[in-house]
């Protein structure tokens, strides 16, 4: 099976996402943006790094694709951050985690609580902590800072 990951590579401190062609997992990268026709019934997989390490999300919904596909194409630059809901079992597809993002609480915005805040490396060691004091309510916002 063919899966094509986006990177959206944060570019600061505040896991801003970069500018980048959504490629077939084995292809080789490019600096452009090009269109690519999608299957609207099919998961969309986008990859993402706080700064030190990479996570990868599997959006399902159309609406919240083509919100990722505008901002690696820098038509919103505004929210640019990932935002979701923790679930506590890897997924195939980011297999170095213990853990994964509900694809249908992904969201992209531009400012939320420091609450949410923490590494994927933290979350991943802290997973047994997380939807009490440590990220309330399993809600995740990598690289939030004031």
């Amino acid at each position: 099976m063919r899966r094509t990951i986006s990177k959206l590579g944060g570019i600061t401190a505040v896991a801003m996402l970069a500018v980048a062609l959504a490629q077939p997992a084995q292809a080789a990268q490019s600096s452009s943006v090009t269109a690519r026709p999608a299957d609207a019934t099919a998961p969309a997989y986008f990859e993402f790094t706080d700064g030190t390490d990479t996570f990868v999300i599997q959006l399902t919904d159309p609406t919240r694709i083509q919100q990722a596909r505008n901002v690696l194409a820098g038509v919103d630059t505004e929210n640019v951050s990932v935002m979701g809901t923790v679930v506590k079992s890897p997924a195939p597809y980011n297999q170095q985690w213990n853990y994964q993002l509900d694809p249908n609480s992904v969201k992209f915005f531009s400012m939320a609580t420091e609450v949410c805040d923490a590494s994927i490396a933290y979350v991943n060691d802290h997973l047994n902590e997380v939807g009490g004091a440590f990220l309330p309510n399993s809600t995740w916002c990598p690289g939030i800072r004031s």
